[in-house]
């Protein structure tokens, strides 16, 4: 007999929905919009597993509602702080993630990000778009350079590593602040207060945890040269917002590139630094390439099928079992 699984959308992008259909009975949300906790609570009971993205809260009332065979989260997704891991240790559920499949293409995102914010192409646009570009003056839309700049990078794993190959090609110096990464080829590990300090470009590529949330806040960015750019491709409450508005408006540090923000998604109900002449603010599309979003659904999809199977899960997350059934430190 089939086990079932519960899917929070049933529109992904790829083949991943129909492999899981052929291996599993698939429920899965039907609406339009995102489902809320009661909805995803309402299809739960008896699944064995769950297929979420990583906005879809999966909290111990989920798996509580989907009761005792539930044996695997799998999300579509390389940031897994939307899931409460500790209630899915307790019951011995094995979460899984994405890692790897995306690096590339969020560095690409994450690059043109900094192009972005340091040549002002936001505020160039905009000025064309609107009728205002009626005379050439040297003067008009000066941005700051890229190449031979220095890339400060706050995590070094698989993304910003990526991001550091590609700064090579720009022939920028590259400096990470990582305790989990000494230095390699691309680049020199430093303290962060140095990096603050030395960095004309910071880029963010830490999951949130308690420990990261807010790591960059007044006193982070204070620390930037007033010529700086952040930029954060990881999750949006790794940067306290209201402190990165006030200093972008007040021009204690140069712009921002963000594809990440606390509020996700925000509707109509804009942050205001998407406003920002200076700020390249982007829907969290790090991922979104037809080609690796299928491979994100592909490989949450592996994971189900093969827990369900008895078999480890490919990409557990880090510290979690890989095999259902197994509380941590039980």
């Amino acid at each position: 007999m089939k086990k079932r699984v519960l899917a929070t959308r049933e529109n992904l992008p790829g083949r991943g929905l129909e492999r899981l259909s052929e291996g599993a009975e698939l429920v899965a949300w039907p609406g339009a919009g995102k489902p809320g906790p009661a909805d995803l609570a309402a299809l739960a009971p008896g699944v064995s597993g769950v297929l979420a993205l990583g906005n879809d809260p999966v909290d111990a009332a989920l798996m509580d509602a989907a009761g005792p065979s539930l044996r695997v989260v799998a999300l579509a997704s390389m940031g897994f702080d939307n899931v409460d891991r500790v209630a899915a240790a307790e019951r011995g559920i094995v979460v899984t993630h994405t890692p790897r499949v995306l690096a590339e293409t969020t560095a690409d995102l994450t690059f043109a990000l900094i192009l972005a914010a340091r040549r002002r192409l936001g505020a160039a646009g905009a000025s064309l778009a609107e009728g205002s570009w009626g005379l050439f003056r040297m003067h008009d839309y000066l941005g700051l350079d890229v190449h031979g700049a220095t890339l400060g990078l706050i995590g070094y794993g698989q993304i910003g590593r990526a991001v550091a190959r590609r700064a090579h090609g720009f022939g920028m110096r590259v400096i990470h602040h990582d305790p989990y990464a000494p230095d390699d080829d691309l680049s020199t590990s430093v303290g962060l207060a140095a990096l603050l300090a030395d960095a004309d470009i910071v880029s963010l590529h830490v999951p949130l945890t308690e420990e990261t949330r807010h790591l960059i806040s007044a006193r982070e960015l204070a620390a930037m040269k007033p010529t700086a750019t952040l930029v954060s491709t990881s999750r949006g409450g790794v940067v306290d917002e209201e402190a990165l508005l006030d200093a972008v408006r007040e021009g204690r540090v140069h712009s921002a590139g963000l594809d990440v923000f606390e509020r996700e998604p925000m509707g109509g109900e804009l942050s205001p630094l998407v406003a920002e002449p200076n700020v390249i603010a982007l829907p969290h599309i790090g991922s979104a390439t037809e080609a690796t979003r299928a491979a994100m659904v592909d490989l949450a999809v592996d994971n189900i099928l093969d827990v369900l199977a008895g078999r480890p899960a490919r990409t557990p997350l880090p510290g979690s079992t890989a095999v259902a059934g197994a509380p941590v430190g039980g």
